[in-house]
């Protein structure tokens, strides 16, 4: 359970014939086993001692001195003093001194670091459905760290940001990281997971996991059995409605009131189903689907075929019924036109007939008159001048 040793300081004495005792910090987690070893190269019959950071004595030697049943000895020589501390509380952590008592004595400081574990979190602010729309704040806690752990919050293992918050309780401490999201039908489902990390997990973090469930109002679609209804077959609509709570039942209705009272039109949980089609089962059908949040609908306008107007090529007919509508409206089109522009070359030739017809024995005599007559004008306009 040792994590790490460090040397620790030692204080030697010029021409003491490296008689000084040696020793190194330990880090280790609480609740384990830290092991203190002090140790001397040259020692003339000198006795060791453990001392903890309240200056107590815990083994002269081989002597136990203070009466803690966690404290043992583990190995005892000239040349060397080993105690063991189990079941290691934050408490025990501190400067511990090693003496050999030479004259003067010489010490040896090792400072004991002990790793406090995170509990388990737990994730706080969220114990009830939530409704589409409203804001909720998920708090994850975990307490007992030392150092403070780190928090980190997934969605559906994707990470999100979350808000941090450290306080210090003894000597440990307490983190809580928060979420605030605005919910909707999308988080219906979704897992939210709190994964603390510590250097005392190694690379297995404590998580914890809270699933959202969230109310929100029906959607509602009408899914068709047939793309070409016709007389005689078997027909079905299947109202497809999502929702929490899930609506149940789903309301059917044709044309605004109540189904036909048929024996060839059976309901069946959101089936619609019309065993024969004939032509009186034409018209809107609507389902409705509803829960404590809301209510939704969508309508499906059915119109069926008589099958001998139908025949195995009726796309190919219906594509040569289009092109020859779109030909139709082009020539009406053009007729229109050319109509227009013989109207008004029409009433040009009667403007000009009219300009020549005082000594013009007929229409085109006139026309020709009228250019005439235009040109002595323009005759009679060089004479003048």
């Amino acid at each position: 359970h040792v994590v790490h040793l460090s040397p620790a300081s030692s204080h030697p004495t010029a021409g003491s014939q490296g008689q000084f005792p040696v020793t190194q910090n330990v880090t280790v987690v609480e609740g384990s086993t830290a092991n203190m070893t002090c140790r001397v190269d040259y020692n003339d019959n000198t006795s060791l001692q453990w001392s903890n950071p309240a200056q107590q004595t815990l083994f002269f030697g081989d002597k136990k001195a203070l009466r803690d049943n966690r404290i043992e000895l583990v190995r005892a020589s000239w040349k060397e003093l080993t105690i063991s501390i189990s079941e290691v509380t934050l408490s025990d952590e501190g400067q511990y001194t090693c003496s050999l008592f030479t004259m003067p004595v010489k010490t040896s400081k090792a400072f004991l670091t002990v790793l406090g574990v995170p509990e388990k979190p737990e994730i706080i602010g969220f114990s009830r459905p939530a409704v589409e729309g409203e804001d909720v704040t998920l708090t994850c806690i975990t307490s007992g760290s030392k150092p403070a752990a780190d928090i980190r919050w997934y969605r559906n293992d994707k990470e999100v940001q979350g808000v941090k918050e450290v306080n210090a309780t003894g000597r440990s401490f307490t983190v809580r990281s928060t979420v605030h999201l605005r919910v909707n039908r999308n988080d219906d489902g979704a897992a939210y997971t709190c994964s603390v990390e510590h250097i005392t997990l190694n690379s297995t973090p404590h998580q914890v996991t809270e699933v959202l469930e969230v109310h929100y109002a029906p959607q509602v679609e009408i899914v068709h059995s047939l793309i070409v209804p016709q007389e005689g077959q078997y027909f079905k609509l299947e109202c497809v409605s999502k929702g929490n709570p899930l609506p149940e039942p789903v309301l059917w209705t044709k044309d605004g009131g109540e189904l036909p009272d048929v024996e060839r039109m059976i309901v069946e949980g959101r089936e619609l189903i019309i065993t024969t089609l004939n032509k009186t089962d034409n018209g809107t059908y609507r389902c409705e689907a509803s829960n404590h949040i809301g209510t939704n609908s969508d309508e499906y306008v059915l119109f069926v075929y008589d099958p001998n107007a139908l025949t195995p090529h009726g796309p190919d007919h219906a594509l040569i019924g289009g092109v020859v509508a779109v030909v139709v409206f082009i020539t009406l089109c053009f007729i229109i036109v050319l109509g227009r522009y013989l109207a008004r070359h029409k009433g040009t030739y009667l403007t000009n007939e009219a300009k020549g017809a005082e000594d013009a024995p007929d229409a085109d005599t006139a026309i020709i008159n009228a250019e005439g007559n235009h040109a002595h004008a323009e005759e009679k306009k060089e004479y003048f001048i």
